[in-house]
């Protein structure tokens, strides 16, 4: 790769950094490690950034080769089930309140059981702030189609939180935090 390619990918990545880091981590929570994920991404795109057509495009472009990451990382986890206290610790350093990190890794664990588009969805605007359009043009699909999927999501996720970890309603703290994303 030239130097001015490099620098052009620089320059457009730049701005989106600290958005495309923020969904890298909700995507690899319990998975990988972010830095990782990110970083694989930027080589990706890199690789290819001359094939990619429309340059202002370049988050969706991104966001696509994560999430490709993210379903080969999971390809490979299919049939390993494990507890991933790692990355609970890294919360609760991040944190400082165990109560809230075991909270956030309840919901995170609940959000990678959800279909790759739907948890996808919630990311984007939840976590992110995309719009319904915006989410659309990422995911190829029309905005009444992304609305349903964040109702369908956020329907799933209260039933899932509430099957698997029926103490977390009771406590005030959880509730406003779930409240966030339900």
């Amino acid at each position: 790769m030239n130097p001015e390619t490099h620098q052009e990918f620089l320059s457009l990545y730049k701005p989106l950094h600290e958005s495309f880091t923020r969904y890298c981590s909700s995507n690899a929570y319990g998975l990988m490690e972010t830095e990782d994920l990110v970083q694989e991404t930027i080589l990706a795109t890199l690789q290819h950034f001359n094939r990619i057509n429309d340059k202002s495009k370049l988050l969706a472009y991104m966001i696509g080769a994560a999430s490709n990451i993210i379903k080969n990382v999971l390809r490979r986890q299919k049939f390993k089930a494990s507890y991933d206290e790692r990355a609970l610790q890294m919360m609760e350093n991040k944190i400082g309140d165990p109560e809230l990190a075991l909270d956030i890794h309840y919901l995170y664990k609940a959000l990678n059981q959800l279909s790759l588009k739907d948890k996808q969805a919630i990311i984007l605007f939840e976590i992110n702030g995309f719009s319904i359009r915006e989410i659309s043009e990422l995911q190829h699909s029309n905005e009444g189609a992304t609305k349903t999927r964040l109702s369908r999501a956020r329907q799933k996720l209260r039933e899932l939180l509430n099957e698997e970890h029926p103490q977390i309603s009771s406590d005030s703290k959880t509730q406003v935090l779930f409240s966030i994303f339900l």
